[in-house]
């Protein structure tokens, strides 16, 4: 057996996790030890003490989230084997060594076996994110794991945990390698300046790479709207495809500033950005209805299964606003990445909007995170972002 404490499960409550699944939740647990610490790894049995794998405990509903369904050590060796996993699945895709794009996910939670590790890769430099104790605990032995992976072109990785973690942990953002050598990343050619400090997430929304390279393609000779902008690169992806003028739009006005540098970044538009400054919501229900294109990319509304009413009822006021207002024969993006809204509800949220609007409306896309965002086929909550692309008569 493993040095770690025991977790004995009741009976019958061993089926998900013969099925993969990286959740053990407080009511299938027989037996702990009533001292354990949040983050501690614990060994997972069943009722007939048959090993079942190694996970993170933290008290709560979830309460033991498992990285490895084998007998084994959380060691250093450990962290090479499950990160060059990773690694040779980006490779295999084309994201390693991609001369047109240089920004990706690395390590996408339970995607990638790993509940609560995210790993982004900017041009250099990895940023990790934890979102669990346990997890943040192994930032070192990932470094050094992601250090032996990549060689010499790993310039530094950085720990961004502080907004993830309860503050009373005492959590710092870090630089635990190297130094970073720039912060400018190329996506498809376009270019991007990251804020891994101080940005939200780990610095950019890499998981709609895709979707901006589409969004580009619908965009030419157009005018365009980019609601909840953060670092315009929705409108970057736009004005190079030959969009004629994009106005972007946040509350932020950091993340306008941000926009505002991105666009400058990439010379020879010959179409125009203005950014604004303004809550969304109000913001769109004043618009003329000009706009070819329209852009709605909010931040998560419901955080937990308790707000997902009110978030239902949010994303149908903003896609009914924008639905209204968008120019006939126009084409609206619309997304949402609460992971408590599924694509079946978002998708009825957003008939309900086209119904209270009066426009005739069709599907044209359902989008989805890119491949460097893996949906674990056993785990199927990893997969988190929706979208649609509607045409609007």
């Amino acid at each position: 057996m493993l040095p770690y404490p025991t977790i004995k499960l009741l009976k019958n409550k061993e089926i998900s996790i013969y099925r993969k699944h990286h959740w053990i939740f407080s009511g299938a647990i027989d037996y702990k030890n009533d001292d354990l610490k949040n983050g501690d790894l614990v060994q997972i049995i069943s009722s007939k003490d048959t090993f079942l794998g190694v996970g993170h405990f933290q008290y709560g509903s979830i309460m033991v989230r498992m990285v490895s369904f084998e007998e084994e050590l959380i060691d250093g060796n450990f962290w090479i084997k499950k990160l060059s996993a990773a690694y040779q699945m980006r490779k295999s895709i084309g994201l390693v060594n991609n001369t047109e794009t240089n920004v990706y996910r690395l390590i996408h939670g339970e995607g990638d076996g790993l509940p609560g590790l995210i790993i982004d890769f900017y041009n250099g430099t990895a940023v990790i994110q934890t979102h669990h104790v346990g997890m943040y605990k192994h930032v070192k032995d990932i470094s050094l794991a992601l250090q032996k992976i990549y060689g010499n072109t790993l310039q530094a990785v950085y720990e961004k945990s502080a907004e993830t973690l309860p503050r009373d942990i005492g959590v710092e953002n870090r630089l635990l390698f190297g130094v970073p050598e720039t912060n400018m990343v190329l996506e498809y050619g376009c270019q991007y300046e990251i804020d891994w400090e101080k940005g939200q997430k780990t610095g950019f929304f890499v998981d709609q790479r895709e979707n901006r390279k589409l969004f580009g393609h619908y965009s030419k000779g157009k005018k365009v709207l980019n609601t909840f902008c953060y670092s315009g690169g929705f409108s970057v992806a736009a004005l190079k495809e030959g969009a004629l003028e994009v106005h972007s739009v946040d509350i932020s006005v950091k993340a306008i500033e941000l926009t505002d540098r991105n666009v400058a970044l990439n010379k020879g538009f010959q179409g125009i950005n203005q950014s604004i400054v303004a809550d969304v919501v109000k913001y769109i229900r004043e618009i003329e209805t000009d706009y070819d294109i329209i852009v709605l990319d909010p931040p998560a509304f419901a955080k937990n299964i308790k707000s997902k009413h009110n978030a239902v009822q949010a994303y149908k006021r903003l896609n009914t606003e924008a639905l209204k207002r968008i120019k006939s024969g126009g084409i609206l993006f619309t997304f949402s990445c609460s992971q408590v809204v599924d694509k079946q509800l978002f998708a009825h949220t957003v008939t309900a909007a086209a119904m209270e609007a009066g426009r005739n409306v069709r599907i044209l896309h359902y989008l989805s995170q890119p491949a460097d965002h893996p949906v674990n086929i056993f785990h199927t909550e990893s997969e988190y972002l929706k979208g649609l692309v509607l045409y609007v008569d």
